[in-house]
């Protein structure tokens, strides 16, 4: 009898661990990403930066702003800007009350990590408070702790 494949329909292509480690990512969001055809190519290649990206908001629209995707090699006259700005796809309630919480003090809407599902480009964006040097030492020593207590256990 063979054993069933898991059905993981979700390919990472990128993704931002600094993220949760400079902030405190307290909800998240799935969103469509609207790309050229190059774009979308140069994406499933892995050629994609989401380390300094962020999401700005204007004319009642979700931009991801300064996410490099790099110019599709096999694209010619098509290939656009790598930072150019990218129109994220949500519903429009959800776009209000990420701008709402986007106008907060301390508070950051992030992208957290890029993937494919079912054939398309989605990001995942966290709505992320920046964290102060003391959390993340906090963060560090808790983690160096698990490790020492797997190692431990392991022997």
């Amino acid at each position: 009898m063979k054993a069933k494949k898991s059905k993981t329909d979700q390919n990472v292509l990128a993704q931002n661990r600094k993220a949760r480690f400079n902030y405190a990512i307290s909800d998240t969001f799935e969103a469509g990403i609207s790309l050229t055809g190059t774009e979308i190519k140069s994406v499933r290649a892995g050629q994609i930066t989401i380390g300094d990206g962020f999401v700005t908001f204007h004319d009642g629209r979700a931009l991801l702003t300064n996410v490099h995707i790099a110019p599709y090699e096999n694209g010619n006259q098509f290939n656009v800007d790598p930072l150019r700005s990218r129109q994220l796809l949500l519903h429009r309630r959800q776009i209000q009350s990420l701008q709402q919480t986007a106008l907060e003090k301390g508070v950051s809407i992030v992208p957290l990590k890029v993937y494919l599902k079912h054939g398309f480009a989605k990001v995942l964006i966290g709505i992320g408070r920046g964290k102060r040097q003391f959390d993340k030492r906090q963060d560090l020593k808790k983690r160096d702790q698990e490790r020492e207590l797997q190692r431990r256990f392991k022997n």
